[in-house]
């Protein structure tokens, strides 16, 4: 196991200590780890304070949302761990004055027992303290009974309404009962794809096949309720929507705001993907979506997956969610678009590859390049595992890619060796991204400007058209031989073909020469160290790997070979 960490008994302190130095208007208690929102008021003029917490690990929560308009202090246990009576009791005290605290706590035993105390201890001595417990975890609906659920990430949307309740000055019967009312219209349901790690026990709570996902986790990495296999994305949003729906019984016409939640290790690219389908799920079911809030807000340390909240809105819980907080933790203001609005795409078309007239060779240009397309989709799993050691591992697919759309090009792109050119650049540019799409987009219109006006080509027209095109690729990226890059292939294919043909080499012959020579110069990559690319980031580590891109380069020169060879 490898974190960023120092002594694990440290670490929620130093975590504290991090908050308050990089946030204005924080401070920590000297001896316990109490975060609070600086008030210089007396206490006697402050408004109802607003407090939640429990045990660490579920950054941003809590102590991201300390601050105006949301929480007035976050009291922080260990890892995963209840905080002590003393250090919530000493929380409310240091922000709460004569018109009382309302706390905010996940139903859990420690949590529950620790809070409920303070909050007595604390009403004894003057300040007037209220509890709301969140219990929204809607997949033990099943299991037990409502009041013995788990509260989970649908808590941070009570911290908002009821800190947004305090921030209006309410009484504190007021900003409890909004903050109940927002805790029983709430539901919440996870899944994860993997354990977490405590930093203090070093190895996973759990462990899942690779084909395995829990469904309907808590937030302390433990098991869900069911062990199930990985299925796409959709399907189980669509779980965790319905499940949702139907516990909480909302109907159509409901509003709702959802909560889309990382547990710690799941990227944006893949929570933005479950928004997508949360929200379209919803509005299937006929639910009104005003606001959808999208990002980590309540974590499981580094456990990888996501919760989906629905909180069944009215115009007061509304206005609280929309109010506003300078808690750093609450990222965005939930506004969505009231449908997705599609435009036209301007064309990149170029309509001229497809107006000439049909040459004598079109047919045999044609089937060169299905014969291109067809190895280099036979090539794929070679070309990902070489760019994998030595870059991102897309080359394999993005030559797959540009295989794909040389075969959906209609044979009239075909007619002359310029528009076949020209056609297969558009093709490959669309379909292939990073770098490799330009490269070859721009040989080739390279090439099509050499063959310009010419019904067919001889050997001589092709190799003068392919020595422009390894140019202007030599322009535009700045690769020469010996930069471990496609060049490496092509310049001593281009060289070898015009070398024999001026000597008088048979032009099958001398392609062939052109092939071996582009073969050769990508072997000859293997003990090179990149100077260009991403491989260049890796030193010394990429000796010993062939370089994908002029490996490539090497295939796709070898599949015409022997397709020329064949035709003659």
């Amino acid at each position: 196991m490898k974190k960023l960490i120092n002594d694990p008994r440290n670490l929620v302190r130093e975590v504290l200590e991090s908050l308050v130095d990089t946030t204005p208007g924080l401070a920590l208690l000297e001896t316990e780890n109490v975060l609070i929102r600086l008030d210089d008021r007396p206490a006697e003029q402050r408004p109802v304070a607003v407090l939640s917490g429990g045990g660490s690990g579920h950054e941003p929560g809590h102590a991201g949302y300390v601050g105006d308009g949301m929480l007035s202090a976050a009291i922080a246990g260990d890892v995963f761990t209840s905080p002590s009576v003393d250090a919530v009791l000493a929380g409310i005290k240091a922000v709460a004055g004569p018109r009382g605290a309302v706390l905010i706590v996940k139903n859990y035993t420690g949590d529950r027992l620790n809070f409920g105390l303070a909050a007595e201890m604390a009403t004894a001595q003057g300040i007037p303290t209220e509890v709301v417990v969140v219990a929204d975890d809607v997949a033990l609906r099943d299991t037990v009974a409502p009041e013995r659920r788990r509260g989970i990430a649908g808590t941070v949307l009570v911290h908002k309404v009821a800190g947004a309740a305090a921030l209006h000055g309410h009484s504190i019967g007021e900003v409890a009962a909004l903050a109940r009312e927002a805790a029983e219209a709430v539901g919440t349901m996870g899944v994860a794809l993997g354990p977490c790690i405590v930093p203090s026990v070093g190895k996973p709570g759990f462990t899942l096949g690779d084909d395995e996902i829990e469904i309907g986790l808590g937030i302390h990495g433990e098991k869900g309720v069911e062990r199930m296999k990985m299925q796409p994305a959709d399907m189980l949003v669509d779980r965790l929507v319905d499940t949702i729906v139907a516990d909480k019984a909302l109907k159509a016409g409901q509003r709702v705001a959802i909560l889309v939640n990382g547990l710690g290790a799941t990227p944006p690219i893949e929570l933005a993907v479950v928004a997508r389908r949360a929200l379209a799920r919803a509005r299937e079911l006929g639910l009104s979506v005003e606001r959808l809030y999208t990002g980590t807000y309540l974590s499981a340390l580094d456990m990888p997956g996501c919760s989906v909240s629905l909180l069944a809105l009215n115009d007061r819980l509304l206005d609280a969610l929309d109010a506003p907080t300078t808690a750093r933790g609450w990222t965005s203001d939930g506004r969505i678009a009231d449908c997705r609005r599609l435009v036209p795409t301007p064309s990149t078309f170029n309509a001229s590859s497809y107006s000439e007239p049909r040459g004598p060779q079109a047919d045999e240009i044609h089937s060169v390049a299905l014969a291109v397309a067809a190895r280099l989709m036979a090539e794929e799993p070679l070309l990902a595992d070489l760019d994998s050691q030595a870059g991102d591992g897309d080359l394999g697919a993005s030559m797959a890619r540009g295989a794909e759309a040389i075969r959906a090009l209609p044979p009239e792109a075909f007619n002359t060796p310029a528009s076949a050119c020209r056609a297969i650049a558009d093709a490959l540019r669309r379909a292939i991204a990073g770098s490799s799409g330009p490269f070859y987009a721009v040989g080739l219109f390279r090439a099509a400007a050499e063959l310009e006006g010419r019904n067919a080509a001889c050997a001589e027209d092709w190799c003068r058209a392919f020595s422009a095109a390894v140019a202007s690729v030599e322009e535009l990226g700045g690769a020469r031989v010996g930069n471990r890059t496609m060049v490496d292939a092509l310049r001593p294919a281009a060289e070898a073909w015009a070398k024999a043909l001026s000597s008088g080499t048979d032009p099958v012959e001398a392609f062939a020469a052109a092939a071996s020579a582009a073969q050769a110069g990508a072997a000859a990559t293997e003990d090179m160290i990149a100077t260009l690319g991403r491989a260049s980031y890796l030193g010394e580590r990429v000796k010993g790997v062939q370089d994908g891109g002029a490996v490539a380069v090497s295939i796709w020169l070898d599949a015409i070979r022997q397709r020329i060879s064949s035709q003659t």
